[in-house]
């Protein structure tokens, strides 16, 4: 699906199935150097189950046209403008890594519209080291090798998304290498980390939030250790889920993520109890 947003063309993938606003609609939000790929097996499964999936790719990044926009806050207001040209009025806001930080901007810059606030992989502040900000800037492919080890906490991951035999970092690897290269406006690694580095609104925007919060996070995390969203969580009154695995939750532990936003997130789809207790 693409929509023309600020004169640029944004796409969003909807998992499948024709973007219908009237259905519950979530909003999945990717981080650094990422597209909406890494949500094809999370937006796919809502989007069958009665809900209405904007999977976006952000400015300057995957099929979104334009340059990387400057802020974390800038990039919540771009969300909504999103959300505005798709119809919808109202929509769970789920982001990673980057996109947990710009789903919370987005939420409090229009609380009345966030049913619901889900930030994976997440941590306040998000700051990155002096040496990882000069090595992407120096030598950017050289740093994504850095960031893909520190992005998973093993080897290998089996059996995993998309299935047997697919190499995860080796795929994380080529993904980030994709959006690099293919950014046309300067150094798109660079930017995002600064991006993530400078943000410092995240406890006032906690104040302005009203939805339930849910935190999804790897035990094993490298990039966004678990202790470093503590502060933050307590400020959005969030419950926490901590997962098996690193920064990769989305491949490292595909279904046991699904399976915990299955928890969170409710879909058009009655269950199966409430089924049955409407035949009584």
């Amino acid at each position: 699906m693409k929509l023309l947003i600020d004169s640029h063309s944004a796409y969003a993938y909807t998992g499948g199935k024709t973007f219908d606003p009237e259905r519950p609609c979530v909003v999945f939000v990717h981080g650094a150097l990422h597209d909406h790929s890494v949500w094809t097996l999370l937006a796919r499964w809502f989007a069958h189950h009665g809900c209405s999936v904007l999977a976006l790719d952000l400015p300057g990044h995957g099929r979104s046209e334009g340059q990387a926009l400057p802020s974390i806050e800038a990039l919540g207001a771009w969300l909504w403008r999103v959300l505005d040209g798709a119809g919808a009025s109202q929509a769970t806001l789920l982001g990673h890594s980057m996109g947990s930080l710009i789903a919370l901007a987005a939420a409090a810059q229009a609380p009345q519209r966030c049913q619901q606030l889900v930030m994976v992989g997440t941590a306040y502040p998000m700051k990155v080291s002096e040496a990882l900000l000069n090595t992407a800037r120096e030598q950017p492919l050289k740093a994504i090798d850095m960031v893909n080890v520190f992005s998973h906490s093993r080897m290998a991951s089996k059996p995993s998304y998309p299935g047997p035999g697919s190499w995860l970092q080796g795929g994380n690897r080529q993904l980030m290498r994709r959006m690099q290269t293919g950014y046309t406006h300067g150094n798109l690694f660079e930017h995002d980390f600064k991006v993530c580095d400078g943000y410092a609104g995240g406890l006032d925007a906690a104040a302005r939030v009203h939805c339930p919060v849910r935190f999804i996070l790897g035990a094993h995390d490298q990039m966004t250790q678990a202790r470093q969203a503590r502060a933050l969580a307590q400020a959005l009154n969030a419950q926490v889920s901590l997962l098996p695995c690193g920064h990769a939750l989305m491949t490292e532990v595909p279904e046991l993520l699904l399976a915990t936003l299955r928890e969170v997130i409710p879909t058009g789809v009655p269950s199966a109890a409430s089924v049955h207790a409407s035949t009584q």
